[in-house]
């Protein structure tokens, strides 16, 4: 998830981790937790419309993928899926368990859920946080404040006890937001960062890696499966790769600098021609964030090459033409992974056909591009913080 800059206790402006281990697919494969992910539609025009979503959020909140196969450590729970772009799954926080849907989020490295004393106008169409039904929360003295492109937001630090699907992080620190304000409606209540802890507020220690020191998960690693064209299917896994999530080979590409997800990509190419990327660049692997980011001059340049026009805050082409536009080839490692038009090419409400490469609001020291997840539904992506190294491969 984007973000500008956060104050007290700061998160850093770039938003979106070494043990020497060899980790191999076999043991990988061992005891692996997942977590299903389902697509919904962003609903979010009128009061009905927000509460067919709700209704649709508390019937299947627990059909989907509920159990574990026979003799394996694997287990399945649903998370969701914003305007057919972004992914959210469902936690729960507190003795007994409160349940949230969060955004799984690889660009930020803390979880967050809104208070019950928030009295912004989001809060008032999200689960609220109600620490004084948990026997097992506890308040800390630390506060904290985040900016993001779409709002702000800020809060107090507490702990409690976290559960993703089987895992549990108990003692875990999180925030409690007392105020957000965002510029859209968006249908899940917080957000759990996967980032590396220096880039968490207060010196709060992420979950993942409060998960890895109590010992719930085997391997220092987790992975994402984002389904394309149906609901259901998508998957996060913690622990462990499942091999049966991709074909061919997965290519193994080192972090720039243990700390972020952020690599070194060679180069962005279109109809065997250079675009972008030119002697190399920066790539953050960012499942926050729901389209692909790129240089203002860049991403234009890209637009008008495809013939995209503008029209309010988007570029749009006539879906007719969407099987004539070219490839967009990502080349990382020496290895080059073609993003076609029909990923990012989308079809909107009037007809058209949105392009799904956009601006990146904010100037960087040097050119970046943020592969969201128009690019992370192509590809099998598996974060391996044993080794500060990001592993892709040709979903299924």
């Amino acid at each position: 998830m984007l973000r500008t800059r956060t104050s007290l206790s700061t998160w850093s402006q770039e938003r979106s981790m070494k043990w020497l281990v060899v980790l191999g697919l076999v043991t990988f494969s061992e005891c692996i937790v997942k977590i299903p992910l389902t697509r919904v539609q962003i609903m979010r025009k009128t009061r009905s419309e927000k509460n067919m979503l709700n209704s649709f959020l508390e019937e299947y909140a627990y059909r989907l993928y509920q159990t574990s196969s026979p003799g394996s450590n694997i287990t399945t729970h649903p998370l969701r899926n914003i305007r057919n772009m972004i992914y959210m799954g469902n936690i729960t926080i507190g003795t007994p368990p409160q349940k949230f849907w969060v955004l799984f989020d690889t660009g930020s490295s803390n979880l967050w859920v809104p208070s019950m004393f928030c009295t912004s106008p989001f809060c008032s169409s999200h689960t609220l946080f109600r620490h004084l039904e948990s026997s097992t929360y506890q308040p800390t003295n630390k506060n904290f404040s985040i900016n993001y492109v779409s709002g702000r937001m800020k809060g107090v630090v507490a702990r409690d006890t976290v559960r993703i699907g089987d895992l549990v992080s108990t003692d875990q620190a999180f925030g409690l937001s007392m105020e957000i304000f965002r510029n859209q409606e968006v249908p899940f209540d917080g957000v759990l960062g996967l980032g590396y802890p220096k880039f968490s507020f207060s010196g709060v220690t992420p979950i993942f890696d409060n998960l890895k020191n109590q010992g719930a998960i085997s391997e220092p690693v987790f992975a994402f499966y984002l389904s394309k064209g149906k609901p259901e299917g998508s998957v996060v896994m913690f622990g462990g790769v499942d091999t049966s999530y991709y074909q061919g080979t997965l290519n193994w590409v080192p972090l720039i600098k243990a700390g972020r997800w952020c690599i070194h990509m060679n180069s962005i190419s279109m109809n065997r021609r250079l675009i972008a990327c030119n002697g190399g660049c920066e790539a953050i692997v960012d499942t926050g964030t729901s389209v692909i980011l790129g240089p203002r001059r860049l991403v234009n340049n890209l637009l008008s090459l495809i013939g995209a026009k503008p029209r309010g805050s988007e570029h749009y082409v006539s879906c007719s033409a969407v099987n004539n536009l070219p490839s967009i080839i990502f080349t990382i490692n020496g290895i080059n992974y073609p993003v076609p038009a029909q990923a990012y090419a989308v079809k909107g409400s009037h007809g058209d056909c949105f392009i799904t490469f956009k601006q990146i609001p904010v100037d960087t020291p040097r050119e970046t591009w943020i592969l969201g997840d128009v690019f992370l539904r192509l590809y099998f992506s598996v974060f391996d913080r044993g080794n500060d190294r990001i592993g892709l491969a040709q979903a299924v």
